[in-house]
């Protein structure tokens, strides 16, 4: 990952004004403004064609302010409403610059993301999910639960492309489309290793690996990495974000990190690496109907929150292992296709024999249902501030649903919890990669996850995407315009 001196590197294999290392979806969005700008790109991608993780995603996008979609399902959002809900959600300490230039500016996004093919449909998916079964291009992701109903005017914004579960393929194919036909040149089955640098110490391309052949890769303008995150890096997450070691990863399996270690390697500052999302694969629906409990009995959220939250919550602050907690009433009334496939694992007529079956202190869930049902049955919730519309009594008989139960479809990991990073490369508003004394590294820029974006210590779905393209699409201007060129 050591940097590589130009007269080091020798003759150029290929030339281009501005090199896009990575073809995910942050990548194709640089890639396309960047040639849209009037650059000769080219585009590395380590795999052998475009979309990596994100091609892999459900597909939400986290956009708002009064989109059309918004409109047409009956919603009048501001830009305003949706900072005061991201800042926060994302919070505490997100990129307050950041996000204040996404949402004043994500309607003018969505209209971007249309304009290069994404399909959305004007239909609005209403019950708690990771990723709804069906193709409507609206869903809510905790702007509707308590404490966010308080501080912002609720209004759905998680927008998808019109596909069910992972619509994150029709996302990066209509994106790498736009961004080949924009002009861009893709080298598939290549991988960065070094960056370049000329006498001044301006980034001025990379040494990569194409089918163990040495190619060498001159750009004349910018860099742009966009590599993705650090989770596929047990080393990385032992230095920064071991929260995750042993559990599942959200990834292709190539977010290793290798943009950060390139660009930390010629003094690059890196920002909140020890920032992760984690989710249970716990469905949102059937917690949000019963109740989420960890390994002593006890609630610790309001249920119907996004899934992210009751996730950090139960895997940074809670005893494990968590259980879902349902009666066969609220079961039943779950439609078949937002169950996922999923039965409970553990069954029993009456909670002492369930706390037994858990291995749970003998009366701790007993007396967690009795308090929650006392006031269930007057619509309220004076510990956590569940919407009265998920909030009845709990009567038996009752199951429990392990988050490890698996509904995350093939490949699911067996602990429950999985998840990704959310630091990376300290960027400007313009995607310029920022060294340790907070000034540009000439010729340098990173979107997506292989930067730190908006966020803080929070997550909701979406926002990966959202900014990675946002902020992918700056990266990709600025480098085609780059001064120091």
């Amino acid at each position: 990952m050591e940097p590589v001196g130009l007269r080091e590197a020798g003759p150029a294999d290929h030339e281009c004004d501005v090199l896009v290392v990575g073809f995910g979806a942050a990548g194709a969005a640089a890639a396309h403004e960047a040639a849209g700008a009037g650059a000769d790109v080219l585009v590395l991608e380590r795999a052998g064609g475009p979309g990596g993780t994100s091609a892999q995603s459900g597909g939400e996008l986290y956009l708002g302010g009064g989109t059309e979609i918004q409109k047409a399902c009956g919603f009048d959002d501001t830009p305003d409403d949706m900072y005061a809900y991201l800042e926060a959600a994302l919070g505490p300490h997100p990129d307050t610059a950041k996000l204040r230039l996404y949402c004043d500016e994500s309607v003018e996004h969505f209209e971007w993301l249309r304009a290069r093919g994404v399909p959305f449909k004007a239909s609005l998916y209403e019950t708690p999910t990771w990723m709804p079964p069906t193709d409507d291009g609206l869903m809510w992701l905790g702007e509707n639960a308590w404490p966010f109903t308080e501080i912002a005017r609720p209004a759905p914004r998680g927008h998808r492309p019109a596909a069910p579960l992972f619509a994150g393929r029709v996302l990066m194919d209509a994106l790498s489309s736009a961004a080949t036909g924009a002009g861009a040149v893709a080298h598939r089955d290549t991988q960065a290793a070094n960056l370049i640098l000329d006498d001044d110490g301006r980034v001025a391309g990379a040494v990569a690996r194409r089918y163990g052949k040495r190619v060498v890769y001159r750009a004349r303008r910018a860099v742009v990495l966009t590599t993705g995150g650090f989770v596929d890096n047990d080393d990385m997450l032992r230095d920064h974000a071991p929260v995750l070691l042993g559990h599942g990863k959200v990834s292709d399996g190539l977010d290793d990190g290798s943009g950060i270690r390139m660009a930390a390697a010629i003094g690059a500052a890196t920002r909140r690496m020890g920032e992760v999302e984690v989710a249970l694969t716990a469905l949102p629906v059937l917690v949000a109907r019963g109740m989420l409990v960890d390994a002593l009995g006890r609630r610790f959220i309001n249920e119907d929150v996004y899934p992210g939250r009751f996730s950090h919550h139960a895997v940074r602050h809670q005893p494990g292992p968590y259980w879902a907690i349902i009666d066969e009433e609220g079961f039943d009334q779950i439609p078949e296709p937002d169950l996922w496939g999923v039965r409970p694992k553990h069954a029993a007529e009456t909670l002492a024999e369930l706390e037994e079956s858990l291995g749970m202190p003998p009366g701790s869930l007993a007396n967690t249902v009795e308090v929650y049902n006392r006031h269930a049955a007057h619509g309220e919730d004076p510990y956590f501030h569940k919407d009265p519309r998920w909030l009845r009594p709990l009567r038996g008989p009752f199951a429990a649903f392990d988050p490890g139960d698996g509904f995350w479809g093939s490949g699911g990991p067996a602990s429950g919890v999985s998840g990704f990073t959310l630091g990376g490369l300290h960027t400007d508003l313009d995607g310029a990669v920022l060294n340790h004394s907070g000034a540009r590294i000439p010729g340098l820029y990173a979107a997506g996850r292989a930067s730190h974006g908006v966020h803080g210590e929070g997550y909701v779905s979406g926002t990966s995407l959202g900014d990675g393209t946002f902020f992918g699409r700056r990266a990709g201007r600025a480098a085609a315009r780059d001064a120091t060129a």
